[in-house]
Order: C-alpha cells, then structure tokens, then sequence
C-alpha cells in the first residue's frame, strides 16, 4: 500500500473511532478528533493493569504524557516504579522527564501531570535512561493484532525507535496500550516499517494479548523528513554520529 493510501486508511479509522467515542459521550474531551482520546474509564484500566503480574514485576516505566495514562502514570509513582515521560515533540537535547518516586517534591498524582511534571522533574538524554520493564503508549485505534493508531504525529513511534536503538527496549519489554473498548476495532489497520505493535491492551474491563506485535528495529530514516530530522536533537545527534 503506497504511503497516502495508508495515510489515508489510518485517517478513516480514526474518524470512525473518534464519531464512535463521541456518539457513545465516552470521553471527557469537549472534541475529541485530533486528540489521544482521554476516555472515561482510564482509571479502571490503570487498575486493571496494576494487577498483571508483568506490572507487578516492573520497576521502570516509559509511558506516554497524554491525560488518558496519567493514571497509570501516577499508580506507577506511588507504587515506587521509576518513570519516564517524553519531552513534546522530543524537542530537546534531553528529551525525557525522569520521574523519581524517591525524589518526588510533590504527591506521585501530581507528579504525574504531564505540566507538572515539566515543572519539577530532570530531563535526560536517550542513553541515560535505564533499561525499560514496561512502554505504555497510548493509542486512537487498536486492533487485536496489536496494530495501533495513534493521532498522527509519529513521536511514539520515533521514541521507541531510538530507544530501541540504544538497547533499553529488550525482548523482554512489554508494551501495553490503555483504551476504552470502542478503541478497539475489528477494521484492518494498515502498518509499516516504523509503527510499534502493542503486546497487550487493557480496557476498564478486559485484556487483550495480541500475538506477534510488529516492532521496529531502530530508526526508519526513510520514514522522515529532513525537517522533521532538524526539529528532534536526538536524531539530528544519531545522524551525525
């Protein structure tokens, strides 16, 4: 499939997705097209995923800073798991916040706010991370597959490329997507080289393991742009390397 047609597939399922979550007044956003659906229910999937035992196990968590994880986030906080959020639009050299739990000025839920967050924790750069138990991504669209959609940026996708790249993410790491059940589409989803498939996602009242989850093996140079390249440090620092 050429590149706008995927383009264009992932658009109409998001569309779908996004009318859907909208009809069904699923979510708190007032519009929730163009946005990283912040759903009702995102605590009890939190919940939910708290309770698996490759949570329980996990000690560093990179999740992403949308308001629909921010209660996975702060559960990760109080349970004393390390996290890492991304800098937007991995703009800066140091393009993750490290959240400490031993270091927190503030309560983990506050912490946990993507604002707060930029306030009060260190930034760091790619190699300095530790290696990562657990990625939580959050999606538009996902099928059991583990074929995800996110908003259309493609910042998920960079990060974990170049995490991937510098060895934290491992055979070993799980990656998770927390949605509301009408996420979850039976459409086909088209994907390339460069889109990270999900190993499980947890709705408020279901898991889903999905086989087989593409993942990418590095950075997809192919996949970007030379301005999109000059907007992101830490590519602009591999490219160079």
């Amino acid at each position: 499939m050429a590149a706008n047609s995927v383009d264009r597939a992932k658009q109409a399922v998001r569309t779908q997705v996004w009318d859907a979550l909208t009809a069904a007044d699923a979510v708190h956003d007032p519009s929730v097209h163009g946005r990283i659906p912040h759903f009702k229910g995102a605590e009890q999937a939190a919940a939910r995923l708290a309770g698996l035992p490759a949570w329980q196990r996990a000690s560093v968590v990179k999740a992403v800073p949308d308001k629909a994880q921010l209660p996975v986030r702060a559960r990760a906080l109080e349970e004393g798991k390390t996290v890492y959020m991304a800098v937007p639009k991995l703009a800066t050299p140091k393009p993750f916040y490290l959240l400490d739990p031993a270091a927190l000025t503030v309560p983990p839920t506050e912490a946990a706010a993507s604002r707060t967050a930029a306030a009060i924790a260190p930034t760091v750069e790619v190699d300095a991370l530790r290696p990562l138990d657990l990625i939580v991504l959050g999606s538009v669209a996902v099928n059991r597959d583990g074929a995800r959609i996110g908003k259309g940026a493609g910042y998920s996708d960079i990060e974990f490329a170049l995490l991937t790249e510098a060895g934290l993410v491992t055979p070993e790491t799980l990656v998770v997507t927390t949605v509301h059940a009408l996420q979850v589409t039976d459409t086909p989803i088209p994907t390339t080289e460069h889109d990270v498939g999900v190993d499980l996602i947890v709705t408020p009242d279901q898991t889903i393991t999905c086989p087989n989850p593409h993942r990418p093996s590095g950075v997809d140079w192919s996949a970007l742009t030379a301005e999109k390249i000059a907007q992101i440090p830490a590519l602009v620092a591999r490219q160079g390397a």
